[in-house]
């Protein structure tokens, strides 16, 4: 028998971790386009939709896809097509240490979970 265990803190770093990912997805995806005429360069407010997530996970909603639009001010090519190397390299860079941060702190926040159920043993 599986018994799970959640926090509230525990919760908020699982969002956190799949805003992470979907901004990696949505780099990638990017990168991916590159040379097809016409394509626009997709993101999303990370802030904006981790503080939806925190919201969601403290009133105990489900999680939800964050809100992806076109990214406005960058310089199209003559093609019409604004993917830059340079920005998406940088985006999968941010998103890349926000998982590795998040995973750190899911690490840290399992194991004061486990120490609290386990205080009584020592």
């Amino acid at each position: 028998m599986h018994i799970g265990i959640s926090t509230t803190m525990g919760d908020e770093l699982a969002r956190y971790l799949d805003l992470a990912a979907a901004q990696t997805k949505l780099t990638a995806a990017n990168m991916a386009n590159l040379d097809t005429p016409g394509y626009k360069t997709v993101g999303f407010d990370f802030d904006a939709e981790m503080r939806k997530a925190i919201a969601g996970a403290e009133a105990d909603l489900p999680a939800t896809t964050p809100k992806a639009s076109h990214v406005d001010g960058l310089v199209s090519r003559p093609d019409g097509n604004n993917v830059s190397m340079d920005r998406e390299g940088l985006n999968l860079a941010d998103a890349q240490l926000k998982y590795r941060t998040g995973v750190s702190l899911l690490r840290v926040e399992y194991q004061r979970t486990m120490d609290a159920i386990h205080a009584q043993d020592r």
